[in-house]
C-alpha cells in the first residue's frame, strides 16, 4: 500500500501548526519563534519515507525505526510459549509508522488499555497500553505489540483478523514516544544487539 511521504495522521496537526505559525508572524513578528519550532518539529515527528524491505526470505525485519532495548528469550503472554523477543524503542525525533516485520496473515488481535510509563522500561511491555497482533507465517508465529510510551496518547492500528500483510507494509502509527514488541518462535537467531539502530522496514531484526 502506498502512501504520502508526510504521514496522513499528522495532517491536521501540521495544518494547525503551520497555521498558528503564520498567525503569529503576522501579529508578533519575531516573537512567533516558538511557533515555527514547533510546526517544524511536527513536521519532522510526521515524515514517513518509503523503505524497501530487504529480499531474503529469511528475514524478519524492524517494525519501526528506534533502538534495540530488548533481545532475549522470554514467555510470550499472548500465544502462550516460549519465544525471543526483540523490542525496538522510538523517541520523538523517530519516524512512528509501523511496518509488518514479516509476510503473513493477522490471527488475532488484542488491545489492553494500560499505563503510560517511559517505553524505554521493559515494565512498559505488561503495564502500558498496547495492541498485539499475531501474524501466522509459513515459517511460524510472530506477535507484534504495539506499546504506548510516555508522551504518546494513541495507538492506531488499521489491520483486522484475516487481513494479510506484506513484509515492510504500513499497518499502524503510534503518536510520540513508544515501543514495539517482536515476539518470535525460540529457534529465531536475532540479528541485532541492545543500544543497535535500526531502521523499520529495513533492518534485519532476526532470521528464522
Amino acid at each position: 500500500m502506498t502512501h504520502p511521504l508526510i504521514a496522513r495522521e499528522g495532517w491536521l496537526v501540521l495544518l494547525a501548526a503551520f497555521a498558528a505559525a503564520l498567525i503569529a508572524t503576522w501579529l508578533v513578528g519575531w516573537w512567533s519563534i516558538p511557533f515555527w519550532i514547533w510546526a517544524l518539529f511536527a513536521l519532522q515527528f510526521f515524515r514517513d519515507p518509503a523503505r524497501v524491505p530487504p529480499a531474503d526470505a529469511d528475514a524478519v525485519i524492524a517494525p519501526a525505526d528506534g533502538r534495540i532495548v530488548v533481545v532475549e528469550k522470554v514467555r510470550d503472554e499472548y500465544l502462550d510459549r516460549e519465544a525471543l523477543k526483540i523490542s525496538v524503542f522510538m523517541n520523538v525525533f523517530n519516524v512512528h509508522s509501523n511496518k509488518s516485520p514479516v509476510d503473513g496473515e493477522i490471527k488475532g488481535r488484542w488491545y489492553t488499555p494500560g499505563s503510560f510509563v517511559n517505553a524505554d522500561l521493559d515494565k512498559a511491555s505488561t503495564e502500558n497500553e498496547r495492541n498485539a497482533l499475531h501474524i501466522a507465517t509459513a515459517r511460524g508465529d510472530v506477535t507484534c505489540v504495539q506499546i504506548a510510551g510516555l508522551i504518546a496518547r494513541r495507538i492506531l492500528c488499521y489491520v483486522r483478523i484475516g487481513d494479510n500483510l506484506a513484509r515492510g507494509q504500513r499497518y499502524g502509527f503510534i503518536r510520540f514516544g513508544s515501543r514495539v514488541d517482536v515476539y518470535l518462535p525460540a529457534t529465531a537467531r536475532a540479528e541485532v544487539s541492545i543500544g543497535q539502530k535500526v531502521t523499520g522496514g529495513r533492518t534485519i531484526l532476526a532470521r528464522w
